[in-house]
């Protein structure tokens, strides 16, 4: 699959931010998929009293958005205004060496506003969870490994991928596997 320019930058920004939640010895990227979409659309109407926002879809049928108190600039958004949508989501997998991990979840967040500046309203928030599994089982005839997940019992992966297969013999019981999910949101708006 070839991906687009930004969505490279947003794989790697996941990788990299896989890589900053914790010091450890070494990650290893197992697995990584990236998509994006784009939506332009036009504001039809505007009630700043119920902070309701309604934007025509892909038909031109009316698509009515309640927004949060969160958006600040709200007053200068006007009908007609041009809006870009871009909904950018990452899944990395990585597999960090050091042996005394253990199953757990964090989640970081974070909203970037129009300026001052920027009279237009938009801007871009981002939600990062990572999930991290620990290896408990390696069975290299079956091509599988068990993991032990934050919640629930453990699973066992099959391991398809022959280069993948050729690897499990570097793995241990008692290293980890991060899922780290990304998704990134930026809306702009202009008159």
């Amino acid at each position: 699959m070839k991906l687009r320019p930004l969505t490279q930058a947003i794989v790697l920004a996941s990788l990299m931010t896989a890589a900053s939640f914790s010091a450890q010895a070494e990650d290893i990227l197992i697995n990584a998929v990236a998509s994006e979409s784009i939506v332009d659309t036009k504001v039809l109407a505007v009630d700043v009293d119920k902070r309701l926002v309604t934007v025509a879809d892909p038909n031109d049928a009316q698509v009515p958005i309640q927004l949060s108190e969160n958006a600040k600039d709200l007053h200068n958004l006007k009908v007609g205004d041009s809006v870009n949508i871009k909904v950018n989501r990452s899944v990395a997998t990585v597999l960090d060496t050091a042996e005394d991990g253990a199953p757990g979840v964090s989640k970081e967040a974070g909203v970037i506003r129009a300026t001052k500046d920027n009279p237009n309203p938009g801007g871009e928030a981002f939600r990062q969870v990572k999930v991290t599994s620990k290896i408990t089982k390696i069975d290299l005839k079956a091509h599988e490994v068990t993991l032990l997940p934050p919640e629930g019992p453990q699973k066992v992966v099959k391991v398809e991928d022959p280069e993948l297969q050729e690897r499990m013999k570097n793995l241990k019981v008692g290293q980890t596997v991060d899922m780290v999910f990304t998704d990134m949101l930026k809306i702009t708006t202009q008159h």
